[in-house]
């Protein structure tokens, strides 16, 4: 993604959204809460302040350039919208979102739409458990 991303998202190319928009895409656990976002930013000496960061990501939200997540227990994430549909599954431990996507779990959906009478035109599956990483910072004992 790249100034013409922003651009044909109908936003203006300004500084702020490029160092965001590089940040969400060079993120390697995709989901980003706003402060971490600024952090990053921070370590980068970028001068964009917080209100300025929550302010673009609500902006790439509303222009479809990411997705927003209000998982259990934890802050709004921002991920960038790559036009894949994947599901998650957080651990309520530690807070780690993995992303899957499973074709039979999604003919299941569609399955019981059309026993409902209903067409899927979206839809959001979150599974909430604990993680078996021995190393969960908040695994309990």
């Amino acid at each position: 993604m790249d100034q013409q991303t922003i651009r044909k998202a109908g936003l203006k190319v300004t500084l702020p959204r490029m160092k965001i928009l590089e940040i969400l895409e060079e993120n390697s656990q995709r989901h980003m809460t706003a402060e971490d976002v600024y952090k990053e930013l921070l370590a980068r000496d970028e001068e964009i302040g917080l209100a300025t960061v929550y302010r673009v990501l609500t902006q790439f939200e509303a222009a479809g350039l990411a997705e927003r997540h209000h998982f259990e227990g934890g802050q709004a994430v921002f991920e960038l919208n790559r036009g894949e549909h994947h599901d998650h599954i957080v651990c309520l431990n530690c807070g780690k979102v993995e992303e899957f996507m499973d074709e039979t779990i999604e003919k299941c959906q569609a399955r019981i739409a059309d026993k409902h009478g209903f067409n899927i035109t979206d839809h959001s599956l979150i599974l909430y458990g604990e993680c078996t990483n021995p190393k969960c910072p908040n695994r309990p004992d």
